[in-house]
């Protein structure tokens, strides 16, 4: 219901923001924000090791009260402070595809999938809404596979994705094959719910048929699609 409420709030504001927009330009193009269910495992093994930061930051003495009166699980959130974690399913299929791509096919903007999408289990033929928390980068790339779009933009707080990130070796990737994504990733370069799941998102793209993945914070996005700045990892046989 959490990720319900948002989906509709945020999803407002963005509908709002962007047909003012296109009016202001002469651009009459509908836009449609689409409340959206993503299938999930209710035996998936994340809901047995929640990792998933949600809420605000607190300092070590606020999360360890909170874990111990609350029961919360507890992590260090990319060494900015104390968040709670929640479990974080794959997610394996969109139930409103159909109805994003007739929109898309009729040349309406659409606003889908946020929050990640509201996780849901297939019961007895039953939709069934389930606790948890689906990664939105991981849940976007899926849309983005079943739509067989070209390139999937990941929009975060960095301008590029960076290796030993606030160490004294921090250095940024420009330029990534999948194959080298898969070796940074490996080597624990990313941390869990902070850059990790978004080059797992980048990965789980390239290997479903995509082509381009460009990492880069807001400000960035333009000049990143001209390829001047940002993190441009590319599928096999690309470079």
């Amino acid at each position: 219901m959490c990720v319900a409420t948002t989906q509709g709030e945020i999803g407002y504001i963005l509908q709002t923001a962007i047909q003012s927009l296109l009016r202001r330009h002469g651009m009459p193009i509908p836009v449609a924000g689409i409340i959206t269910q993503v299938v999930v495992d209710k035996h998936d093994p994340a809901f047995l090791n929640p990792t998933k930061p949600i809420g605000p930051f607190y300092s070590v003495e606020v999360a360890e009260k909170k874990r111990q009166e609350l029961g919360w699980n507890i992590i260090e959130d990319a060494a900015r402070g104390y968040r709670r974690v929640v479990p974080s399913p794959q997610p394996l299929d969109v139930i409103e595809i159909d109805v994003i791509r007739e929109c898309l096919g009729k040349g309406i903007i659409v606003i889908a999938m946020g929050g990640g999408g509201i996780p849901v289990v297939l019961s007895n033929g039953e939709i069934v809404g389930i606790e948890a928390v689906i990664d939105k980068d991981r849940a976007s790339a899926l849309l983005a596979n079943r739509l067989a779009v070209e390139k999937f933009i990941i929009s975060t707080e960095v301008e590029e994705v960076y290796l030993n990130y606030k160490k004294s070796t921090q250095r940024s990737i420009r330029n990534a094959g999948i194959e080298e994504a898969k070796t940074f990733l490996a080597q624990g370069h990313f941390l869990e719910g902070s850059m990790k799941p978004k080059i797992e998102a980048a990965i789980d793209f390239l290997e479903g048929g995509g082509e381009e993945v460009i990492i880069t914070d807001p400000d960035h996005i333009v000049s990143g699609l001209d390829g001047k700045t940002g993190t441009h990892i590319h599928g096999r046989g690309k470079s």
